[in-house]
């Protein structure tokens, strides 16, 4: 079983990390390209295209100016990617709390999707960023991102992945968007997060990132490799609901 999740918009590259093992972003040939496009774009052409503000498009044009993709070190410029995100998804992950027993469990079945490096693994290395899947940047014959990555990290799972195998998505739509599940072998299955408000069942975007955090440090703790043991998971109130599930979409409400 393997799964992926969403980056965060928010970084950390100050907190101490717990390791200082690294692994290199598979894709980072194609991430040199990426940023080239990148770097041709003035702050105001960044703020545009990310809809962020002048002080971020600022500190994002440095960025994308001074990346260099050396991946030999750790550094202040340069992390583990599980520990560079930070946001709900990574709170309830919590990887700073993983005992560093499980970090190979993690790396075997954690991977996060990014619009600069395609997929990484939690330990691939990687300098700040801002670069949602989403945004419509055009870098060469390529309109946006999707048209890079959709077949790249569909091959990159079938070949990590056998036809038993299930793939748990815990990402968003606009970043599983980047998977050409048409080409995937392995069966796909969706959790979603919903809870009571107002006497109605509903996803609360919040609460709905937390637990998708939440479930992928259940599936490291748990080295979960079953779908019936993924069906356990009741983290923080939420259980598996059998009446609104699907095949391939698992409802967990609380």
């Amino acid at each position: 079983m393997k799964l992926v999740i969403s980056p965060a918009k928010s970084l950390d590259f100050e907190t101490q990390v717990p390791t200082e093992v690294f692994t290199n972003p598979f894709f980072i040939e194609k991430s040199k390209i990426i940023n080239k496009s990148l770097k041709k774009l003035s702050p105001k052409e960044l703020s545009d295209l990310m809809a962020i503000s002048d002080k971020l498009a600022e500190l994002n044009w440095q960025r994308n100016q001074d990346r260099n993709f050396e991946t030999n070190a750790i550094s202040a410029q340069a992390r583990q990617a599980v520990f560079a995100f930070n946001g709900e998804v990574y709170t309830g992950l919590d990887a700073y709390s993983i005992p560093s027993e499980n970090f190979e469990v993690l790396n075997d079945k954690v991977r996060i999707l990014s619009g600069l490096y395609g997929i990484l693994k939690p330990f691939d290395i990687i300098e700040p960023y801002r670069l949602e899947m989403g945004k419509k940047l055009k870098v060469g014959m390529n309109e946006n991102l999707y048209q890079i990555w959709k077949p790249l990290v569909a091959d990159f799972l079938n070949k990590e992945m056998n036809e038993n195998e299930v793939l748990i998505n815990l990402a968003s739509t606009e970043y599983f968007s980047a998977v050409d599940t048409k080409l995937l072998k392995s069966k796909i299955i969706t959790p979603e997060f919903k809870d009571y408000k107002d006497d109605k069942l509903k996803i609360i975007s919040f609460f709905a990132k937390k637990a998708r955090g939440l479930m992928a440090r259940y599936i490291v703790d748990n080295n979960i490799d079953s779908v019936e043991d993924l069906k356990m998971f009741n983290v923080e109130g939420y259980a598996f609901d059998e009446s609104l599930s699907t095949n391939d979409k698992y409802i967990f409400t609380r």
